[in-house]
């Protein structure tokens, strides 16, 4: 197997944005691929203020079909040796998808490291927070493309150690981490909210209306929340 890790930049996090960066290598690569292109959609300020890419830098780009690199991700990513690397890769897949493009194994580093922390001693799971909370040694701006995927491979190798210890073997670890991304992760506490910090299940005890309002809220707005809508559903006996 083939490990890529791949990170997006992208116009939002809604059902109608898309992705304006791509950056991707492989283990120890010293070359890092990249592109900026020009999204269907104007890049909002509210985007830009997050990966600092603007109108004017991907003006002169071509779409991202319409570019060679899309054929390349495409057939490197749909190969079925290759196995794509990202965190929270719902949300990447996602906009990969609105590329044509499927990737047929992925690991989301993201649900891993939910995976191995049972008792939730890491309050946070996103990448920068991980990055820092692990002491990862990393030089790479946070939340560009390029200096995401840099922290990327450097957590997905803490994370492997980890799993190979728990699995006995290389080849037992990736396909544990395979297994694990491919369904939603069941979430232990609120990291937002008038109940952040507190346990799920105990609020789920005494006060079963806020879940109920924040899973028919997940639901109209944020669809693509799977792990919190299915940890919501889980905790309200509403798994079908």
């Amino acid at each position: 197997m083939q490990i890529i890790f791949f990170d997006t930049e992208t116009t939002g996090n809604e059902p109608k944005d898309f992705l304006c960066q791509i950056a991707w290598k492989a283990p120890g690569d010293v070359e890092m691929r990249a592109g900026l292109f020009k999204p269907p959609l104007p890049i909002p300020f509210e985007a830009m203020a997050v990966h600092n890419i603007t109108n004017k830098m991907v003006a002169d780009k071509p779409a991202f079909k319409d570019a060679p690199e899309w054929q390349e991700v495409k057939d490197l990513f749909e190969n079925t040796e290759t196995v794509a690397v990202a965190h929270n890769a719902v949300f990447d897949l996602g906009m990969l998808k609105k590329e044509d493009i499927v990737p047929k194994n992925v690991i989301c580093t993201l649900r891993v490291a939910r995976e191995l922390d049972p008792e939730a001693k890491l309050s946070r799971y996103n990448l920068q927070y991980l990055r820092y909370a692990l002491d990862l040694e990393v030089e790479g701006v946070a939340h560009s493309a390029d200096g995401d995927v840099l922290v990327l491979e450097k957590l997905f190798e803490r994370l492997l150690a980890k799993m190979i210890v728990k699995t006995g073997d290389h080849d037992s670890a990736i396909k544990q981490m395979i297994e694990i991304s491919a369904r939603p992760s069941l979430l232990n506490k609120f990291n937002f909210g008038k109940y952040v910090d507190r346990e799920i299940k105990e609020v789920a005890k005494i006060d079963r209306g806020y879940l109920e309002w924040l899973l028919k809220s997940k639901l109209e707005n944020s669809p693509d929340d799977v792990d919190w809508i299915y940890t919501l559903k889980t905790h309200l006996g509403k798994l079908v």
